[in-house]
Formats: C-alpha cells, structure tokens, sequence
C-alpha cells in the first residue's frame, strides 16, 4: 500500500474510531443514569434519526461540492460540536447532551462517508475496485473492533466525558492525516459539476427508481424489515447486559466486539467461498431470525451473545447481497442519488426500532420486542417470496 493509500485509510480509521467512541457511550449513559429501557430506547432513535433522514441529501451535496471540503468539514465539525457539547454539560448537567453530540455528529459522520464514497473511484482509478471497497470495510470493522473495547476501558476508569473527549482528539487526528494526503496527493479529483437545476430535483428521479425499477422496492422491504431486529437489539444491547443480566459495562464492550469480529469471520467465508448472491442473501437473513429468536429467549448472558453474534454477523452477509443486487438493479448515471434514497428508506426502520422498545418498561421485557420483530421479519419474507411467484409467468401446457 502507498504512503497516500495510507494516509487517506488512517484519516478514515480515525474519524470512524471517534464515531464508534460516541455511538458505544450513547446507550450506556443513558441507562445507567435513568435505569430505563424506555428512555434507552428513545436515546437510540434521537441518535439515528438524523443520521437516516440526511442521507439523500448528503448524496446529492457530494455531487454538487469538493469530496475533500466535505471530509474537512465533517471531521472540523464533529470535533467542534463535541467540544461545545461538553461545555453545555459543564454548565447544565443533564444526560441529553451526549445525545445531543452523537446526533449531530451523526449527520455529520453520514456525510464524510458519502464524500469518501465519492472519492474512492478516483482516488484507486488504478487498483481493483473490490479491493479499494475490502479495505475500507476491513477499516471500518477494525473500528467496530477497536472502538468499543477503547471506549469502555475510559468510561471503566473516568466518565463519560473523557470518552467524549478522546473523539475530539481522533476526529483532529483524522483531519491531520488528510492535511498531509492532501499534500502529497498527486491523483487528480473530478471537480463536481456546476449545475443549475434546483437541489431537490435528483431526488424525483431517485423516488422514481425506488418505486418502480423491478426488484429494488423489494429489496428495501426485506432490509427494512432487517434493521428492525438489528436496531431493537442495539438500542437493548446495554440494558440487557447491565440491566438485566447485571454485569459490568465491560461486558457491553465485549458484546459489541464479538459481533464485529463475527461480521468480519461472515465476510471472509463469503470471500473465501463460491456462494451465489442469492444464497447469500437468504442464508443472510434466515440465519439474522435465528439470532433474534435466541436473543428474545436467552436465560443468560452467554446465549443472548451467541444470538447477538447471529444477528451482527449476517446482518453483515445480507450487507454484502443487497449492495451488490442494487448495484445490479439501479442504472450507473443514477447510482449516487438513488442509493442516497435507498439508504434513508432502509435505515428509517432504525429509529422506528428505538421508538418501539421505548414502549418496553423492563429489560425483560424486550426478548418480547424482538421475538415480535422478528415475526415480521418472517411475514415480510414469506410475503415478498410469494409476490415474486406470483407474479412469475405460467407456462403453457
């Protein structure tokens, strides 16, 4: 790898790890300082939210502005919003404001991802795609891996502020390697094209596919109804462990590790073996209700982590098939803003997922919540597999 290869994946290594720090302390503060899941619940969907609803709109902006002001801004302002976030504590102490920090970032963290979305086919113009897109991955777990276990080894031995504070410091770390990338890049980037037709117009176009194009309304039902498990169980995550099963926060981390090496051991096998996509995305996402059916019954600490390693682990193999089949469905010159679309569409199901174990009022009753979603998940399969048949053309005798 190149010393600008470098450069560029430790910028996003950083700013993902400072997002990580955040997403990990968000539940857990909340928890332990109200020892509710309803409010748990509730802290989750304010922190996705936002994340979810400015995702079209972060497509269309990496269009319209240099990919690199957009990262330098993003990772400048997440930085910026912690550190007054903090200064907010300081002066009116209240568990909202490490909500309110991991929100903003959110939006913020949503749209570095987009630019780098962006850049990455210029930047490797040279290099396999597939590779350019493993390695960011690969990052990306690394921070999943990483992050948790970093987090939890502060928040063990000072507050939560002190982990708010080591985000500040990666995100400022992160925008000094893309200081120096910039420097020493010698790659040309495509100066976005200066257009004149309104802003929200790509996004008609983009309804348009979503509604219409065959197969990719289907797709975003099945993942819609994916997240739902997949975000009922993070935002429970923390109460089940500390709540529930009364352990230390430490064993949260341990969780969130284990499902991350999980995806990552998911991912190797799909690299490593012949599966077709569609088997891909089956095995994805039976083997995701299996997981929510041994979490809602888990009498223990260590089965609700073997169904919560279920869950993340091919929660990440459905990944894998529903990028490549909308790649497959959605025409190229539409890509960007469509997936922008799809994307908002699929990730709205994880506040809903917050909101909904915001009506549990014990960590014992959320095995309930995610046995019932769950449930749907096996009625929207049922339902989408029998649509296809359906509408398959009968041969003629």
């Amino acid at each position: 790898m190149t010393l600008n290869a470098r450069l560029f994946f430790a910028s996003m290594f950083s700013a993902r790890l400072g997002d990580q720090f955040l997403l990990f302390i968000v539940p857990l503060v909340v928890y332990q300082t109200t020892q509710s899941v309803a409010l748990s619940g509730l802290a989750y969907a304010a922190e996705t939210l936002p994340r979810t609803l400015c995702f079209p709109f972060c497509g269309i902006l990496s269009d319209r502005v240099s990919p690199i002001r957009l990262i330098r801004i993003t990772q400048l302002g997440r930085a910026a919003i912690a550190c007054v976030g903090l200064v907010g504590f300081v002066l009116f102490p209240n568990p909202v404001w490490v909500v309110l920090i991991s929100a903003l970032c959110g939006v913020l963290a949503s749209q570095g991802f987009m630019a780098r979305e962006v850049m990455l086919p210029q930047i490797f113009s040279t290099a396999r795609f597939d590779r350019v897109q493993s390695l960011a991955q690969t990052v990306d777990q690394c921070c999943i891996i990483i992050g948790p276990l970093a987090a939890a080894t502060l928040f063990g031995f000072t507050n939560w502020q002190v982990v708010v504070g080591g985000a500040v410091v990666l995100f400022v770390l992160g925008e000094g390697a893309m200081m120096v990338w910039r420097r020493i890049n010698t790659v040309e980037l495509i100066e976005p094209e200066v257009t004149k037709t309104p802003f929200m117009a790509p996004l008609r176009v983009a309804f348009h596919h979503v509604m219409y194009l065959p197969g990719l309304k289907r797709l975003v039902i099945l993942t819609a109804a994916i997240n739902l498990v997949f975000g009922a169980t993070l935002a429970t995550s923390a109460a089940m462990v500390t709540g529930l099963f009364e352990l230390p926060g430490n064993y949260y981390a341990l969780l969130q590790t284990m499902g991350a090496l999980a995806t990552v051991s998911v991912l190797l096998i799909i690299a490593m073996t012949n599966l077709g996509i569609g088997r891909i995305g089956t095995i994805g996402y039976v083997m995701v209700i299996v997981g929510g059916i041994i979490t809602a019954f888990s009498p223990n600490y260590w089965v609700y982590a073997l169904g919560f390693v279920f869950i993340l682990g091919f929660d990440g193999m459905y990944a894998v098939y529903i990028r490549t089949a909308r790649q497959r469905i959605i025409p190229a010159r539409d890509l960007g803003k469509t997936t922008g679309v799809v994307i908002l569409f699929n990730s709205l199901s994880l506040p809903l997922s917050g909101l909904i174990v915001g009506l549990a009022a014990s960590p014992a009753q959320t095995g309930w919540v995610i046995l019932g979603l769950s449930a749907l998940m096996v009625v929207a399969g049922l339902a989408v597999t029998v649509g296809v048949w359906a509408r398959k053309p009968v041969a003629a005798a």
